[in-house]
């Protein structure tokens, strides 16, 4: 079974994002250990790309860091290989569509499904151009995750009806970032999903306080949150590790209170 399947059986799911080597890939490695050992039920693990147009300033910077680091998508893999000794938790792999074709499609496909990485997911991907990859995707079992954002308005039926692993549900406007305030209609919009299909939907773009993710899980299956995990990042550098697991604990905790 791909291991997406479990993330969700337990109640509401939290879903911190990070980018791979910023500071470093032996950071990056510690937190993963860490933030499974917190609580997080999915880790979403980002290939830094020079051109990443969903992110916000603070993952763009992040990027462009682990670029100058040297970091590549043959490096991350060999981390998450490392990692998979010691750890089981499900991982999933955000990046962007050109990342995947210079790495080689089905190549990118199968290096994913030998570290047992569950599902990617790709936010310049079109839904009508998804079966370019979903061939792979399906040959070694992971799941191509779908997104739904505000403007998806009448499509939402038609991408719910062919989502697999879990629907993505983009909360804002705009690029990835912290914001005070979400003013979009998830429940709305998740209401949309399910009357489709029974599959879970996890929201994310701009989620940073346990206030908003206890009201976030509250109306769906599970939070996922990127840029407020690498602000913390930017702020503490190799010394992250401590307030990265204060961080998750809480907000963990928060999504539990929507259960």
């Amino acid at each position: 079974m791909n291991s997406i399947e479990k993330v969700f059986s337990s109640g509401k799911a939290f879903i911190p994002f990070v980018t791979a080597g910023d500071p470093s890939l032996e950071l990056t490695e510690k937190l993963i250990y860490s933030m499974s050992e917190a609580g997080a039920d999915l880790i979403e693990i980002g290939i830094p790309f020079s051109d990443p147009v969903a992110e916000g300033l603070v993952i763009q910077a992040a990027s462009e860091r682990a670029l100058k680091n040297g970091t590549t998508t043959d490096k991350i893999f060999d981390m998450i290989k490392k990692i998979r000794v010691k750890c089981d938790v499900p991982l999933a792999i955000m990046t962007y569509v050109n990342p995947i074709f210079t790495y080689g499609a089905e190549r990118f496909m199968k290096s994913c499904a030998d570290v047992s990485v569950c599902c990617v997911i790709i936010p310049d991907l079109p839904f009508e151009e998804k079966d370019e990859l979903k061939v792979f995707c399906e040959k070694h079992d992971i799941r191509l995750i779908s997104l739904i954002t505000p403007t998806s308005h009448q499509r939402i039926s038609m991408i719910a009806r062919e989502a697999e692993g879990f629907v993505y549900c983009v909360s804002s406007m705009g690029v990835t970032g912290v914001r005070s305030e979400i003013s979009t209609d998830i429940g709305e919009m998740i209401k949309l999903v399910k009357a489709e299909k029974n599959i879970p939907c996890a929201v994310g773009f701009g989620i940073s306080t346990p206030e908003q993710a206890e009201k976030m899980a509250g109306l769906s299956d599970g939070v996922i949150v990127g840029s407020a995990v690498m602000k913390i990042i930017a702020a503490h550098g190799e010394s992250s590790v401590a307030p990265i697991v204060k961080y998750v604990k809480k907000m963990k905790q928060a999504v539990h209170l929507a259960d």
